[in-house]
């Protein structure tokens, strides 16, 4: 399989997505695709790393796959599948297991973090999974994968993956008439900054599902009314914004509100306080919600019927797969005579 100019980039289906998938992830792959060959993936084999209901994980992987499509993303000109459709990712990540380094896998920030002092007692696959991130990429020779500031360690150990597989089995992979380089040093890919979207009620903390307000964020799923209703109760100070990006320092609400503004405008903060500097919350609150509203609300109702009709997801999702598997096995037929699998 030559190197291409393909991008990789799967998301966990953990169910209630919100404004902040949707910002730092979802919304930037959609113009990918004018660009590159991409391959957007459901990664549900990830999401079994801490435990999850069956059913739910069901209903989630199908909500992710509603909002890959209502924000954009062509299933004939993209491949969306759900991972564990594709038995090769899991056949690769073994491998990957005997090449990866278990000082490696310590040293990921973010299994530290999930693990937190229960490491001895959290899932093998959690510790693993960063194995499974890399098989994920190098099993369809992605060249680039768009990166968020938390990914970039994983994509960081995909490249150490890669070229520790192609060093050690750099003679074989030789004497099978391969290129030496046989998987690509993936590149990080940059698609303009990334929106890290903050609570609505604490500026200080990452929007998230697991907050137990439903005011502190705003659901992909989420009416019109709702998305207006949460902005405009969302917490400020008393100060007017600002004329320039300085006067945001140490205002983490102002700045966030400012950030979202600025994000599903397509402008910088700079170009948004050009615009509202000097004015009041009164005044900058509702464009915001007008703003949210043009842009979300649509999705919303896209998603929600796409979701009606779960038996049309789960022909994409199958569709996608059928395109994926290929790709994916002529890899493995390569890989598994490199390290020596007969048959």
């Amino acid at each position: 399989m030559p190197f291409t100019n393909r991008v990789f980039s799967g998301i966990q289906p953990s169910g209630d997505l919100h404004l902040g998938n949707y910002l730092g992830a979802i919304r930037r792959f959609v113009p990918l695709q004018d660009t590159h060959e991409c391959i957007y993936c459901v990664v549900d084999m990830h999401a079994i790393t801490v435990w999850q209901e069956p059913e739910e994980l069901r209903r989630a992987t199908r909500e992710l796959t509603a909002a890959y499509l209502a924000a954009g993303i062509d299933p004939k000109r993209a491949i969306i599948f759900n991972q564990s459709r594709v038995y090769q990712h899991a056949e690769l990540a073994w491998v990957f297991n005997c090449v990866a380094r278990i000082g490696w896998m310590n040293r990921m920030t973010q299994f530290k973090d999930k693990a937190g002092k229960n490491s001895e007692n959290v899932s093998l696959g959690l510790l693993a999974y960063p194995s499974l991130m890399a098989a994920d990429i190098l099993l369809y020779k992605a060249t680039h994968v768009p990166v968020g500031d938390d990914q970039k360690q994983h994509l960081e150990l995909t490249r150490d993956i890669a070229a520790k597989f192609n060093n050690d089995y750099g003679d074989s992979i030789e004497a099978n008439g391969l290129d030496r380089e046989f998987f690509p040093i993936t590149e990080p890919l940059i698609t303009g900054p990334a929106t890290l979207v903050k609570s609505l009620r604490d500026g200080s903390k990452k929007m998230s599902k697991s907050d137990p307000s439903d005011q502190s964020r705003i659901s992909l799923l989420d009416d019109a009314d709702a998305i207006a209703k949460k902005i405009k109760r969302a917490t400020t100070d008393p100060e007017p914004l600002p004329p320039e990006i300085e006067g945001l320092k140490g205002r983490a609400e102002a700045d966030n509100l400012v950030a979202i503004y600025a994000a599903l405008a397509d402008k910088t903060k700079p170009e948004v306080l050009a615009e509202f500097g000097g004015k009041g919350w009164g005044v900058f609150k509702p464009a915001l919600a007008d703003l949210a509203v043009s842009t979300l609300a649509p999705m919303a109702g896209e998603m929600r019927r796409l979701l009606g009709d779960p038996a049309t997801i789960d022909s994409i999702l199958a569709e996608g797969a059928e395109r994926a598997r290929p790709l994916a096995e002529e890899t493995m037929r390569d890989v598994r005579r490199i390290v020596g699998f007969v048959g």
